[in-house]
């Protein structure tokens, strides 16, 4: 199975109300998971690397061809996207797109909307005649991940509709009370200005900061056209929840298979769950 882009499968899963989820890559571990995971619930899934991480990882051409390779290794069959997140500029974007990743987002949200636009137009000029999808922010998404760090700014309904007229993305992260990592205290969404935006975009919207809301605010979410869900918290809390485990009873471990073999099972799981809950109409 060759990588894909995420517009066709995002644009079914919207059309069934379900959604794709996006899981990220922390390593070598998460990657055979979420691609286990995925191969075993027999559904597509985005592999996404945060920009923040990418260098951590390697690289783009490294991050690349770990997923490109282990699609094939591990003979897997299912639809497979390998998606920027949050890219921090248009080069970047244009980097992640040279070195094979079949999708990417362009974070112009902390500028004005009209920066924002400019800087979305451009990177969706490069990537669609190469077949790759885009995805763009309107709002500001709280909390702190992968060095990621703001406070909530709702999204804005005329932002929204302008930077999908303008550029022709193919998705749109709308900011509406989700947090990046942990939330503290129980999570609020504006459900109310969501169907507002819901109803004026003709595209998938992504709910970023899905970690920790609960079933039924995803369902909703859901509901109201969200067809790409992001995960990443509750896995790295899975995945250390693991080793601290296998560290604390087995004090004389010590080879690296034995503390993360467990670990990246638990990710499976984890992820299984979530796959399940987001394919869920």
């Amino acid at each position: 199975m060759t990588l894909v882009s995420m517009r066709d499968m995002l644009l079914k899963a919207k059309a069934e109300r379900r959604a794709i989820g996006q899981f990220n890559i922390n390593g070598l571990e998460f990657t055979q998971a979420f691609l286990k995971a995925a191969q075993i619930e027999q559904s597509p899934i985005i592999l996404a690397a945060s920009d923040r991480l990418v260098d951590y990882l390697g690289g783009f051409r490294t991050v690349s061809s770990l997923v490109r390779n282990l699609v094939q290794d591990m003979e897997i069959t299912v639809p497979i996207c390998l998606h920027l997140d949050h890219g921090m500029s248009v080069e970047r974007c244009k980097k992640a797109v040279d070195a094979g990743f079949t999708s990417v987002m362009i974070d112009g949200s902390h500028y004005s909307i009209d920066e924002n636009v400019a800087m979305t137009k451009e990177v969706v000029d490069y990537a669609r005649p190469r077949q790759v999808s885009v995805e763009a922010e309107v709002g500001t998404v709280g909390g702190v991940e992968d060095g990621l760090v703001g406070g909530i700014k709702y999204a804005n309904p005329r932002d929204c509709l302008q930077i999908i007229q303008e550029t022709k993305i193919d998705a749109l992260a709308v900011a509406l009370g989700s947090v990046h990592g942990p939330y503290h205290g129980e999570p609020k969404l504006g459900f109310k200005e969501m169907e507002e935006i819901s109803k004026l975009a003709n595209i998938p919207l992504v709910l970023h900061g899905a970690s920790g809301l609960s079933d039924g605010q995803i369902q909703k979410a859901i509901n109201l056209g969200h067809a790409k869900i992001n995960v990443n918290t509750e896995n790295i809390q899975a995945w250390a929840t693991a080793v601290r485990n296998v560290l604390t009873h087995n004090e004389n471990v010590y080879e690296p298979q034995a503390i993360i073999s467990p670990a990246r099972e638990a990710v499976i799981k984890a992820t299984r769950k979530k796959i399940k809950l987001f394919q869920k109409n």
